[in-house]
């Protein structure tokens, strides 16, 4: 019966060749893993809370107006406290990916049933807001919306020719004098 091929300690040793080289391999994987990971950024859930108003919102506010006229122009507001009945508070904070947080206030203050004043951020027109939420990257090159005469000659008609499975009206077929009444009488 002849011996064994390798030693027990060959074998060891050559568990541990194996084990370091492993472990030399997955550093630099995981090195490489790490940087396409943080390259990939994870979506972020878009967070928007209150209401926006706008500066024409708040231009159109005028000390005096009742409570429900400062609500039909501003809506419900996001905060109304218990200890102070005659101060509402508008609150507006909206979270989107690859763009600066915003947050807004403007707090309206009653004497009554009555507006006493009003006071907070500067706020933006309606159009400045959708101008801050719209990311798209712009090329800045315009593309011509008019075509050339040479470029419609490409796209004229030519003589009309029958599609293949449409019969072609020839003598033998006449037309029929009227149509069939779509309705039943």
């Amino acid at each position: 019966m002849p011996g064994p091929l390798l030693s027990a300690s060959t074998l060891r040793l050559a568990a541990v060749l194996l084990v370091g080289v492993g472990i030399a391999g997955c550093s630099s994987t995981s090195e490489r893993m790490r940087g396409a990971l943080n390259a990939i950024t994870p979506y972020k859930v878009e967070v928007v809370q209150g209401n926006f108003i706008s500066k024409e919102q708040v231009e159109a506010l005028k000390t005096g107006m009742s409570r429900q006229q400062v609500r039909e122009i501003l809506g419900t507001p996001l905060l109304t406290d218990v200890f102070h009945a005659n101060r509402w508070d508008y609150v507006f904070t909206i979270r989107r990916q690859g763009v600066e947080p915003q947050q807004r206030r403007l707090t309206v203050f009653f004497d009554g049933d009555t507006l006493a004043r009003f006071s907070g951020d500067p706020m933006p027109s309606e159009q400045e807001f959708v101008a801050q939420l719209d990311t798209r990257k712009r090329s800045g090159k315009v593309p011509e919306l008019q075509a050339s005469e040479d470029q419609l000659k490409k796209f004229s008609p030519g003589p009309a020719a029958p599609a293949r499975n449409q019969a072609v009206p020839s003598a033998t077929q006449p037309l029929p004098p009227s149509y069939p009444p779509l309705e039943s009488r």
